[in-house]
This record gives C-alpha cells, structure tokens and sequence, in this order.
C-alpha cells in the first residue's frame, strides 16, 4: 500500500496595498520573472523590510521573513551565506533602504554578495501618511533638502556590479530588469540592485510627472552600461536637465562576497550535518588530544 502524506505550506496573503499602488506591479513581474527562471518556492527566500512594500513577502509561495527596520540587507545576506543555493531577495521601500538602512545599503555594494535588492520607490513614507522621505524633491511637505539618488551613490562603489532602475508604469521593461537581475544574482556574479520608481496613490501620485521625466537609457544609442564613466556623466546630466534615467545603468564585474569568504572545503552551515552521530568520530580526535 502507499502512503501518501499532505504537508501543508504556507498560503499567499492577498495584498494590502491602495488600488492603483505601484507595488502591484512589481510583484507581478517578480512572480512572473521567478517562474520564467523555474526558481520553485523551496529555493526561494524573501526578506522585506518595514513599509508599505515591507508586506510583499507575505504574498509569495517562499521563505519569507521581516527584518527590523533598516536591517533587512544584513539578515538577507546572512541567508545567502548560511545557504548560497537559496535564491535571496531582499524588498523594501526607499525609507526602510535610504533612511535607516542606508549604512546597511552602502556596505552591501562594497562587499557584492550574491543577492537582488528592490527598492520600491515612491519618495515619501507611506504607511505613516506621506512625510517626506530621503528621496523626496526640494518643497514636498517644506522639504528643504534635495532627493538622495540610489543610482548616483551604487555607481560611487568600484564593486558594485548591476544597478538599474525600473518604473511600475513600464512592465515589459521592468520584467527584462527583473530578469537580467535574477540572472546576475543565479550566476553568483554579486550584489543586483534594483531601484523601481513606484507612485503612491495616497500621499504622492507622481504617475504622470513620472511618466513624462523617466529617460529609458536602454535605447539610447552608443550608451554602454560597462562604462562607469559614462553611466555617472550621463546620470548627472540626465538629473540636471529634470529626467530620471530607467534602464539597465551600469554593469561591472568583481568577486562575490560568498566566493571570497566561504571555507570551500566545507559545506555551507546550513548544509552540514549537525546531529551527534555524524561529528562523533572527529570530536573523539578532539578529546583524545586534550588527553595525551
């Protein structure tokens, strides 16, 4: 007779976000990017940071976890080292990222581990009714200051390797980075950054302003995204003329993280036998040469 035994998973919640959210569109194109890539869930592990984008692993077959504010970067690369077979993504929005996560950010693009990271932008806090956040423009809210731009800062870091910036009103764009992202993360090449402009409805509808002064550098003829260079010249110009570049911005290449660090005599710590009978022999060695 066989045996058959139900084992019961975790069921997707369905999204909390406001009607017409940018966010929805994100996670459709990552569920749509994850099943082209054939990553099943047991591979998959999503950590999100807190926010209105901070729910998104809540609505995926996956491992999902919610990091503390601002951490969301260290625990998704403490994932990846203690298992480099999981497909890791770490999600959030520009408060969680920029604000109290920046130092965080900044460390990720110096050490390229092997995960994708995306920020789901819509330049003022959200979930706590629109204050303004680091990427904020000069006047929202009295805002004083200038908006941080993610793209300027990864392109400042020689290890960085893929940073690119999307737009909820361009899916079919915003899948192809996704995808490309995905891809650079499986090859183990380093650390995907991925930026998505992502109106808030409620507090900030910034679609149409959007929509009109996003700049796909993806078409721009002779543009190269190997050239740091000229990704950081065409950036600047780009910001001073009132445009946001979208597009596949800069790709590079330098050693991961996990390829640096990990002892590859050995398996990963979440791959390794960790039950008594399996270490006996060795912790016998061990005792004996206290022992004389």
């Amino acid at each position: 007779m066989t045996m058959h035994t139900h084992i019961k998973t975790f069921a997707p919640a369905r999204p909390i976000w406001c009607a017409g959210c940018g966010d929805f569109a994100v996670q459709g194109v990552l569920e749509k990017s994850l099943h082209k890539m054939g990553i099943p869930p047991h591979k998959l592990m999503v950590l999100a940071g807190i926010g209105c984008s901070g729910t998104i692993q809540n609505n995926l077959p996956c491992y999902g976890y919610h990091a503390l504010h601002g951490r969301v970067l260290p625990a998704a690369i403490g994932a990846k080292l203690a298992n480099p077979d999981l497909t890791v993504i770490a999600a959030g929005g520009d408060g969680d990222g920029y604000a109290i996560g920046a130092g965080h950010l900044v460390h990720t693009f110096k050490s390229n581990p092997s995960i994708m990271y995306i920020v789901m932008n819509n330049c003022n806090y959200g979930l706590t009714k629109g204050q303004a956040s680091p990427t904020s423009p000069t006047g929202y809210h009295d805002n004083p200051e200038s908006g941080m731009d993610s793209i300027l800062l990864g392109l400042s870091f020689p290890s960085a390797t893929f940073i690119a910036r999307g737009f909820s009103g361009n899916p079919e764009q915003l899948e192809r980075l996704m995808g490309a992202a995905l891809d650079h993360t499986e090859s183990k090449k380093g650390f995907a950054f991925l930026e998505v402009l992502s109106p808030c409805v409620t507090y900030y509808d910034t679609h149409r302003e959007w929509r009109a002064r996003v700049y796909n550098m993806d078409e721009e003829e002779g543009y190269d995204p190997s050239d740091r260079g000229m990704a950081f010249q065409r950036a600047l110009q780009l910001r001073a003329e009132g445009r946001i570049p979208i597009g596949r911005i800069f790709k590079g290449e330098h050693a991961s993280l996990e390829s640096l660090i990990l002892n590859k005599a050995e398996l990963p710590p979440a791959q390794q036998i960790v039950g008594r009978d399996g270490h006996r022999e060795q912790y016998e060695k061990f005792i004996d040469s206290y022992m004389g």
